[in-house]
Protein backbone atom coordinates (compact mmCIF):
# COMPACT_ATOMS: atom_id res chain seq x y z
CA UNK A 1 0.00 0.00 0.00
CA UNK A 2 1.51 3.84 -0.48
CA UNK A 3 2.55 5.44 1.94
CA UNK A 4 -0.25 7.57 3.17
CA UNK A 5 0.63 11.48 4.49
CA UNK A 6 -0.29 12.55 7.92
CA UNK A 7 -2.59 15.09 5.83
CA UNK A 8 -4.10 12.53 3.78
CA UNK A 9 -4.40 10.32 6.65
CA UNK A 10 -6.00 13.35 8.78
CA UNK A 11 -8.34 14.07 6.00
CA UNK A 12 -9.35 10.38 5.49
CA UNK A 13 -10.58 9.99 9.18
CA UNK A 14 -13.89 8.55 9.32
CA UNK A 15 -13.93 8.57 5.70
CA UNK A 16 -16.08 6.17 4.29
CA UNK A 17 -16.17 5.24 0.24
CA UNK A 18 -19.49 4.62 0.33
CA UNK A 19 -20.01 9.17 0.21
CA UNK A 20 -18.72 9.19 -2.60
CA UNK A 21 -21.02 10.41 -5.50
CA UNK A 22 -23.53 11.64 -2.65
CA UNK A 23 -25.61 14.88 -3.20
CA UNK A 24 -27.07 17.42 -1.43
CA UNK A 25 -29.87 20.02 -1.61
CA UNK A 26 -29.82 23.87 -1.20
CA UNK A 27 -33.23 25.26 -0.59
CA UNK A 28 -33.50 28.69 -1.69
CA UNK A 29 -36.38 31.44 -0.44
CA UNK A 30 -38.59 33.20 -2.88
CA UNK A 31 -36.73 36.78 -3.72
CA UNK A 32 -35.45 36.97 -0.15
CA UNK A 33 -31.73 35.57 -0.50
CA UNK A 34 -32.20 32.48 2.59
CA UNK A 35 -30.36 28.99 1.37
CA UNK A 36 -29.78 26.13 3.83
CA UNK A 37 -27.40 23.13 2.72
CA UNK A 38 -29.31 19.68 3.88
CA UNK A 39 -28.62 15.70 3.79
CA UNK A 40 -30.18 14.17 0.65
CA UNK A 41 -29.71 10.47 -0.33
CA UNK A 42 -26.68 9.57 -1.92
CA UNK A 43 -27.48 7.29 -4.29
CA UNK A 44 -29.00 9.19 -7.03
CA UNK A 45 -27.69 12.06 -8.89
CA UNK A 46 -31.33 13.55 -9.93
CA UNK A 47 -32.11 14.52 -6.39
CA UNK A 48 -35.91 14.81 -4.68
CA UNK A 49 -36.11 17.16 -1.88
CA UNK A 50 -37.69 16.22 1.85
CA UNK A 51 -38.55 19.39 1.98
CA UNK A 52 -38.96 22.96 0.56
CA UNK A 53 -39.17 25.05 3.46
CA UNK A 54 -36.32 28.06 3.24
CA UNK A 55 -34.28 28.80 6.33
CA UNK A 56 -31.59 30.68 7.47
CA UNK A 57 -28.36 30.74 5.49
CA UNK A 58 -26.20 27.41 7.07
CA UNK A 59 -22.56 28.82 6.07
CA UNK A 60 -21.79 25.71 4.78
CA UNK A 61 -18.15 25.42 3.06
CA UNK A 62 -17.96 26.22 -0.13
CA UNK A 63 -21.40 27.70 -0.89
CA UNK A 64 -22.45 31.21 -0.26
CA UNK A 65 -25.65 32.18 -0.06
CA UNK A 66 -27.49 33.98 -3.12
CA UNK A 67 -27.71 37.77 -2.86
CA UNK A 68 -30.63 38.91 -4.81
CA UNK A 69 -30.11 42.52 -6.66
CA UNK A 70 -32.66 45.22 -4.63
CA UNK A 71 -34.97 45.02 -7.63
CA UNK A 72 -35.11 41.12 -8.20
CA UNK A 73 -38.99 40.08 -8.72
CA UNK A 74 -40.83 37.84 -5.64
CA UNK A 75 -40.00 33.99 -6.58
CA UNK A 76 -41.31 30.73 -5.31
CA UNK A 77 -39.02 28.61 -3.72
CA UNK A 78 -36.61 26.45 -5.00
CA UNK A 79 -34.14 23.65 -4.64
CA UNK A 80 -30.42 23.27 -6.36
CA UNK A 81 -29.34 19.31 -5.97
CA UNK A 82 -25.65 18.31 -6.05
CA UNK A 83 -23.21 15.38 -6.59
CA UNK A 84 -20.97 15.23 -5.68
CA UNK A 85 -22.10 17.13 -2.13
CA UNK A 86 -20.20 20.77 -1.57
CA UNK A 87 -17.33 19.96 0.54
CA UNK A 88 -17.00 16.18 -0.12
CA UNK A 89 -13.45 14.60 0.37
CA UNK A 90 -11.92 11.13 -1.57
CA UNK A 91 -14.59 11.14 -4.27
CA UNK A 92 -14.55 8.68 -6.55
CA UNK A 93 -13.52 10.00 -10.36
CA UNK A 94 -15.92 7.63 -11.78
CA UNK A 95 -18.88 9.73 -10.07
CA UNK A 96 -20.96 11.68 -12.63
CA UNK A 97 -21.08 15.27 -11.44
CA UNK A 98 -24.45 16.69 -11.76
CA UNK A 99 -26.16 20.09 -10.47
CA UNK A 100 -30.00 19.96 -10.55
CA UNK A 101 -32.76 22.20 -9.35
CA UNK A 102 -36.56 21.85 -8.95
CA UNK A 103 -38.58 25.18 -9.14
CA UNK A 104 -35.96 27.23 -11.46
CA UNK A 105 -33.85 26.60 -14.34
CA UNK A 106 -30.03 26.37 -14.94
CA UNK A 107 -28.60 29.01 -16.53
CA UNK A 108 -24.76 27.99 -16.86
CA UNK A 109 -22.96 25.51 -15.39
CA UNK A 110 -18.65 25.32 -14.85
CA UNK A 111 -16.80 22.35 -13.58
CA UNK A 112 -13.30 22.99 -13.33
CA UNK A 113 -10.43 21.77 -11.60
CA UNK A 114 -9.91 25.28 -8.71
CA UNK A 115 -6.38 24.94 -9.47
CA UNK A 116 -6.69 26.05 -13.22
CA UNK A 117 -7.26 23.74 -16.20
CA UNK A 118 -10.16 22.77 -18.74
CA UNK A 119 -13.29 22.80 -17.67
CA UNK A 120 -14.94 18.85 -17.68
CA UNK A 121 -17.51 18.82 -20.23
CA UNK A 122 -21.19 18.60 -19.53
CA UNK A 123 -24.53 18.85 -20.96
CA UNK A 124 -28.05 20.66 -19.86
CA UNK A 125 -31.37 19.52 -20.40
CA UNK A 126 -33.65 20.14 -22.75
CA UNK A 127 -36.13 21.29 -19.68
CA UNK A 128 -32.58 23.28 -18.20
CA UNK A 129 -33.47 21.28 -15.08
CA UNK A 130 -30.39 19.71 -15.00
CA UNK A 131 -26.78 19.80 -16.01
CA UNK A 132 -24.61 16.38 -16.27
CA UNK A 133 -20.97 15.77 -16.63
CA UNK A 134 -19.74 13.87 -19.99
CA UNK A 135 -16.63 12.98 -18.97
CA UNK A 136 -14.58 11.46 -16.26
CA UNK A 137 -12.97 13.34 -13.36
CA UNK A 138 -9.34 12.92 -12.49
CA UNK A 139 -7.59 11.70 -9.33
CA UNK A 140 -6.42 14.07 -6.34
CA UNK A 141 -7.90 17.08 -7.65
CA UNK A 142 -9.97 20.33 -6.19
CA UNK A 143 -12.79 20.97 -8.42
CA UNK A 144 -15.07 24.05 -8.34
CA UNK A 145 -19.03 24.30 -9.75
CA UNK A 146 -20.07 27.64 -10.32
CA UNK A 147 -23.65 27.89 -11.59
CA UNK A 148 -26.33 30.52 -12.16
CA UNK A 149 -29.78 29.69 -11.42
CA UNK A 150 -32.89 31.14 -12.80
CA UNK A 151 -35.71 31.43 -10.33
CA UNK A 152 -39.08 32.02 -11.07
CA UNK A 153 -39.52 36.04 -10.66
CA UNK A 154 -36.35 35.96 -13.16
CA UNK A 155 -33.68 36.41 -11.07
CA UNK A 156 -30.49 35.07 -11.64
CA UNK A 157 -28.36 33.91 -8.65
CA UNK A 158 -24.77 32.61 -9.01
CA UNK A 159 -23.57 29.66 -6.71
CA UNK A 160 -20.04 27.78 -5.71
CA UNK A 161 -19.86 24.43 -4.54
CA UNK A 162 -16.16 22.48 -4.25
CA UNK A 163 -15.29 18.77 -3.57
CA UNK A 164 -12.18 17.04 -3.80
CA UNK A 165 -11.11 13.52 -5.73
CA UNK A 166 -9.63 10.60 -4.58
CA UNK A 167 -5.39 11.06 -3.48
CA UNK A 168 -2.63 9.24 -4.67
CA UNK A 169 -2.43 7.33 -1.14
CA UNK A 170 -6.21 5.46 -2.68
CA UNK A 171 -5.41 5.11 -5.86
CA UNK A 172 -5.21 1.14 -6.92
CA UNK A 173 -3.13 -0.26 -9.44
CA UNK A 174 -2.58 -3.58 -11.50
CA UNK A 175 -0.28 -5.22 -14.04
CA UNK A 176 -0.78 -8.38 -16.08
CA UNK A 177 1.35 -11.30 -17.50
CA UNK A 178 1.93 -11.92 -20.02
CA UNK A 179 2.71 -8.30 -21.74
CA UNK A 180 -0.07 -6.94 -23.83
CA UNK A 181 1.38 -7.72 -27.61
CA UNK A 182 3.19 -11.03 -26.52
CA UNK A 183 3.34 -14.14 -27.83
CA UNK A 184 3.54 -17.52 -25.51
CA UNK A 185 2.43 -21.06 -25.61
CA UNK A 186 -0.59 -22.69 -24.96
CA UNK A 187 -0.32 -23.31 -20.91
CA UNK A 188 0.15 -19.99 -19.97
CA UNK A 189 -2.15 -18.86 -17.39
CA UNK A 190 -2.93 -14.86 -17.14
CA UNK A 191 -1.68 -13.54 -13.36
CA UNK A 192 -3.14 -9.59 -12.50
CA UNK A 193 -1.06 -8.49 -9.52
CA UNK A 194 -2.45 -5.70 -7.63
CA UNK A 195 -0.78 -2.58 -5.95
CA UNK A 196 -3.05 -2.85 -2.86
CA UNK A 197 -5.26 -5.54 -1.03
CA UNK A 198 -8.24 -6.68 -3.43
CA UNK A 199 -11.49 -7.02 -0.50
CA UNK A 200 -13.92 -6.90 -3.05
CA UNK A 201 -13.19 -9.98 -5.26
CA UNK A 202 -16.07 -10.09 -6.89
CA UNK A 203 -16.44 -6.18 -7.65
CA UNK A 204 -12.93 -6.77 -9.41
CA UNK A 205 -13.25 -9.77 -11.37
CA UNK A 206 -16.23 -8.05 -12.94
CA UNK A 207 -13.92 -5.26 -14.00
CA UNK A 208 -12.01 -7.60 -16.12
CA UNK A 209 -13.23 -9.41 -19.12
CA UNK A 210 -11.12 -11.64 -21.15
CA UNK A 211 -11.78 -13.14 -24.64
CA UNK A 212 -10.49 -15.55 -27.52
CA UNK A 213 -10.70 -16.38 -30.72
CA UNK A 214 -11.56 -19.91 -29.72
CA UNK A 215 -14.60 -19.10 -27.44
CA UNK A 216 -12.65 -20.76 -24.25
CA UNK A 217 -14.38 -19.77 -21.01
CA UNK A 218 -12.03 -19.51 -18.01
CA UNK A 219 -12.32 -18.44 -14.73
CA UNK A 220 -10.39 -16.41 -11.47
CA UNK A 221 -8.52 -18.25 -8.90
CA UNK A 222 -6.96 -16.05 -6.27
CA UNK A 223 -3.54 -16.87 -4.88
CA UNK A 224 -4.13 -14.09 -2.39
CA UNK A 225 -5.43 -10.33 -1.98
CA UNK A 226 -2.98 -9.22 -4.24
CA UNK A 227 -2.81 -11.59 -6.92
CA UNK A 228 -5.42 -13.94 -9.07
CA UNK A 229 -5.03 -15.99 -12.15
CA UNK A 230 -7.29 -16.52 -14.65
CA UNK A 231 -7.33 -19.74 -16.83
CA UNK A 232 -9.86 -21.45 -19.14
CA UNK A 233 -10.89 -25.51 -18.31
CA UNK A 234 -8.11 -26.91 -20.97
CA UNK A 235 -4.85 -25.58 -22.33
CA UNK A 236 -5.51 -22.61 -24.44
CA UNK A 237 -6.33 -22.85 -28.14
CA UNK A 238 -2.97 -22.75 -30.28
CA UNK A 239 -2.72 -19.92 -32.53
CA UNK A 240 -5.52 -17.84 -30.93
CA UNK A 241 -6.11 -14.38 -29.56
CA UNK A 242 -6.85 -13.68 -26.03
CA UNK A 243 -8.21 -10.39 -25.46
CA UNK A 244 -8.10 -8.84 -21.76
CA UNK A 245 -10.32 -5.61 -21.06
CA UNK A 246 -9.44 -4.31 -17.67
CA UNK A 247 -11.80 -1.73 -16.77
CA UNK A 248 -10.94 -0.16 -13.37
CA UNK A 249 -11.16 2.77 -13.61
CA UNK A 250 -13.32 3.69 -10.31
CA UNK A 251 -13.54 0.12 -9.03
CA UNK A 252 -13.30 0.14 -5.55
CA UNK A 253 -10.91 -2.86 -4.35
CA UNK A 254 -11.74 -2.78 -0.84
CA UNK A 255 -10.77 -0.39 1.79
CA UNK A 256 -10.99 2.67 0.17
CA UNK A 257 -8.72 1.61 -2.67
CA UNK A 258 -9.85 2.61 -6.05
CA UNK A 259 -8.90 1.62 -9.20
CA UNK A 260 -7.01 4.11 -11.52
CA UNK A 261 -7.36 3.15 -15.10
CA UNK A 262 -8.36 0.97 -17.89
CA UNK A 263 -6.72 -0.57 -20.37
CA UNK A 264 -6.99 -3.01 -23.53
CA UNK A 265 -4.73 -5.56 -23.89
CA UNK A 266 -3.61 -8.47 -26.24
CA UNK A 267 -1.84 -11.93 -26.05
CA UNK A 268 -1.61 -14.30 -28.78
CA UNK A 269 -0.80 -18.02 -28.36
CA UNK A 270 1.33 -20.12 -31.25
CA UNK A 271 1.55 -24.39 -31.96
CA UNK A 272 1.09 -26.87 -29.03
CA UNK A 273 4.56 -27.53 -27.66
CA UNK A 274 4.77 -30.30 -24.99
CA UNK A 275 7.26 -32.00 -23.54
CA UNK A 276 6.57 -35.37 -21.65
CA UNK A 277 9.41 -36.51 -19.44
CA UNK A 278 8.96 -39.80 -17.48
CA UNK A 279 10.70 -41.02 -14.77
CA UNK A 280 9.98 -44.97 -15.69
CA UNK A 281 12.00 -44.66 -18.64
CA UNK A 282 14.14 -41.02 -17.93
CA UNK A 283 13.36 -39.98 -20.98
CA UNK A 284 11.68 -36.88 -22.49
CA UNK A 285 9.56 -37.06 -25.43
CA UNK A 286 8.99 -33.72 -27.37
CA UNK A 287 5.13 -33.30 -28.76
CA UNK A 288 4.56 -30.31 -31.61
CA UNK A 289 1.07 -29.97 -32.44
CA UNK A 290 0.32 -33.34 -31.03
CA UNK A 291 3.40 -35.31 -33.16
CA UNK A 292 6.36 -36.55 -31.60
CA UNK A 293 9.05 -34.73 -32.83
CA UNK A 294 12.59 -35.77 -30.63
CA UNK A 295 13.08 -38.07 -27.60
CA UNK A 296 15.74 -37.49 -25.28
CA UNK A 297 17.68 -39.42 -22.58
CA UNK A 298 17.45 -37.24 -18.85
CA UNK A 299 18.05 -37.10 -15.55
CA UNK A 300 15.44 -35.96 -12.52
CA UNK A 301 15.72 -35.31 -9.13
CA UNK A 302 16.73 -38.02 -6.56
CA UNK A 303 14.85 -39.69 -3.85
CA UNK A 304 15.88 -36.86 -1.53
CA UNK A 305 15.22 -34.11 -4.03
CA UNK A 306 12.66 -35.71 -6.32
CA UNK A 307 11.01 -33.54 -9.54
CA UNK A 308 7.39 -33.20 -8.79
CA UNK A 309 4.66 -34.57 -10.95
CA UNK A 310 1.89 -33.11 -13.02
CA UNK A 311 1.80 -30.24 -15.13
CA UNK A 312 4.64 -27.21 -15.14
CA UNK A 313 4.68 -24.48 -17.96
CA UNK A 314 8.08 -23.00 -18.83
CA UNK A 315 8.42 -19.40 -17.25
CA UNK A 316 12.07 -17.52 -18.76
CA UNK A 317 14.74 -18.51 -19.97
CA UNK A 318 19.06 -18.21 -19.33
CA UNK A 319 21.48 -19.15 -22.01
CA UNK A 320 23.54 -19.17 -18.71
CA UNK A 321 23.14 -18.89 -15.50
CA UNK A 322 24.36 -19.42 -12.43
CA UNK A 323 23.16 -22.27 -9.68
CA UNK A 324 23.57 -21.78 -5.97
CA UNK A 325 22.42 -24.21 -3.21
CA UNK A 326 21.83 -21.90 -0.49
CA UNK A 327 18.82 -20.49 -3.27
CA UNK A 328 17.05 -23.95 -2.58
CA UNK A 329 17.91 -23.91 1.04
CA UNK A 330 21.15 -25.70 1.88
CA UNK A 331 24.42 -24.56 3.55
CA UNK A 332 27.80 -25.21 3.47
CA UNK A 333 28.63 -28.80 4.88
CA UNK A 334 24.92 -30.06 4.35
CA UNK A 335 25.70 -33.19 2.51
CA UNK A 336 23.61 -32.29 -0.68
CA UNK A 337 25.38 -28.91 -1.20
CA UNK A 338 27.06 -27.74 -4.56
CA UNK A 339 29.47 -24.94 -4.93
CA UNK A 340 27.72 -21.99 -7.10
CA UNK A 341 27.92 -23.58 -10.62
CA UNK A 342 27.43 -21.83 -14.12
CA UNK A 343 24.68 -23.80 -16.21
CA UNK A 344 23.80 -23.91 -19.88
CA UNK A 345 20.51 -23.17 -21.54
CA UNK A 346 18.32 -23.28 -18.37
CA UNK A 347 14.95 -22.82 -18.74
CA UNK A 348 12.71 -22.03 -15.38
CA UNK A 349 9.75 -24.15 -14.47
CA UNK A 350 9.14 -23.23 -10.85
CA UNK A 351 9.44 -20.69 -8.32
CA UNK A 352 11.23 -23.54 -5.78
CA UNK A 353 14.30 -23.61 -8.53
CA UNK A 354 13.39 -26.30 -11.28
CA UNK A 355 14.39 -25.99 -14.68
CA UNK A 356 15.28 -28.11 -17.52
CA UNK A 357 18.93 -27.39 -18.21
CA UNK A 358 22.24 -28.90 -19.26
CA UNK A 359 23.44 -31.70 -17.30
CA UNK A 360 27.03 -30.92 -15.45
CA UNK A 361 29.52 -32.53 -17.49
CA UNK A 362 30.02 -35.00 -14.40
CA UNK A 363 26.27 -35.69 -14.20
CA UNK A 364 26.31 -36.94 -18.36
CA UNK A 365 27.02 -40.88 -17.70
CA UNK A 366 23.12 -40.64 -15.15
CA UNK A 367 21.16 -39.81 -18.70
CA UNK A 368 18.60 -42.58 -19.43
CA UNK A 369 19.86 -43.99 -16.54
CA UNK A 370 19.33 -42.49 -13.03
CA UNK A 371 18.47 -39.69 -10.96
CA UNK A 372 20.97 -37.22 -9.70
CA UNK A 373 19.91 -33.73 -9.68
CA UNK A 374 18.39 -31.25 -6.64
CA UNK A 375 14.55 -31.70 -8.74
CA UNK A 376 15.70 -30.24 -12.56
CA UNK A 377 15.58 -32.12 -15.84
CA UNK A 378 19.12 -32.77 -16.61
CA UNK A 379 19.88 -33.03 -20.60
CA UNK A 380 22.36 -33.43 -23.01
CA UNK A 381 24.14 -30.60 -24.26
CA UNK A 382 21.87 -30.92 -27.86
CA UNK A 383 18.45 -31.93 -25.67
CA UNK A 384 19.34 -28.80 -23.27
CA UNK A 385 20.02 -26.48 -26.43
CA UNK A 386 17.13 -27.75 -28.54
CA UNK A 387 14.59 -27.24 -25.28
CA UNK A 388 15.76 -23.60 -25.05
CA UNK A 389 15.27 -22.85 -28.75
CA UNK A 390 11.78 -24.69 -29.04
CA UNK A 391 10.38 -23.51 -25.27
CA UNK A 392 9.50 -20.38 -24.30
CA UNK A 393 7.45 -19.01 -21.79
CA UNK A 394 3.62 -20.72 -21.65
CA UNK A 395 4.73 -24.11 -22.95
CA UNK A 396 3.92 -27.19 -21.03
CA UNK A 397 5.97 -29.99 -19.47
CA UNK A 398 4.00 -32.84 -18.03
CA UNK A 399 6.48 -35.08 -15.02
CA UNK A 400 5.21 -38.42 -14.62
CA UNK A 401 6.07 -41.46 -12.14
CA UNK A 402 8.08 -39.61 -9.55
CA UNK A 403 5.57 -40.21 -6.92
CA UNK A 404 6.00 -36.93 -5.90
CA UNK A 405 3.65 -34.04 -6.50
CA UNK A 406 2.34 -32.29 -7.96
CA UNK A 407 3.51 -28.96 -8.03
CA UNK A 408 1.70 -26.47 -5.99
CA UNK A 409 -0.35 -23.50 -7.88
CA UNK A 410 1.77 -20.95 -6.48
CA UNK A 411 4.92 -22.52 -6.94
CA UNK A 412 5.19 -20.96 -10.76
CA UNK A 413 2.45 -21.81 -12.97
CA UNK A 414 0.87 -25.39 -11.40
CA UNK A 415 -2.36 -24.14 -12.13
CA UNK A 416 -2.49 -26.75 -14.42
CA UNK A 417 -2.81 -29.74 -11.74
CA UNK A 418 -5.54 -27.95 -10.03
CA UNK A 419 -8.91 -29.55 -11.10
CA UNK A 420 -11.21 -27.60 -12.52
CA UNK A 421 -14.15 -28.33 -10.37
CA UNK A 422 -11.94 -26.60 -7.45
CA UNK A 423 -10.58 -24.02 -9.56
CA UNK A 424 -14.26 -22.54 -10.61
CA UNK A 425 -15.60 -23.75 -6.73
CA UNK A 426 -12.48 -21.84 -4.79
CA UNK A 427 -13.67 -20.88 -1.33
Amino acid sequence: MKQESSKAAAHRKGWKIAAIGAAAIVVVGGGVGIATASPWNDASPSPSPSSSSSAEASGSPGSAAPSPSASSARAEPYTVGLTPTDGAFGVNPVTVAAVTVKGATLDAVELAPRAGGTPIAGTVSADGASWTATERLAFDTEYEFSYTVLDSGGNERRETSRFTTVEPANEADAAMFPLDGSTVGTGQPFEFTFSEPVTNRDAVEKAITVTSTSGQPGAFYWLSDTKVRYRPETFWAPNSTITVDLNLFGVDFGNGMIGNFDKTMTVKTHNTRLAVVDNATKTMNVYLDGKLDRTFPVTLGTDEWPSTEGYMVVMERYETTRFTAESIGLKPGDPAYYPPTVVNHASRLSNGGAFVHEALPAAQVALGNINVSHGCIGMSPEGAEYFYNTFGPGDVVQILNTDYGPMYVWDGFGDWNVPWNEWVNQP
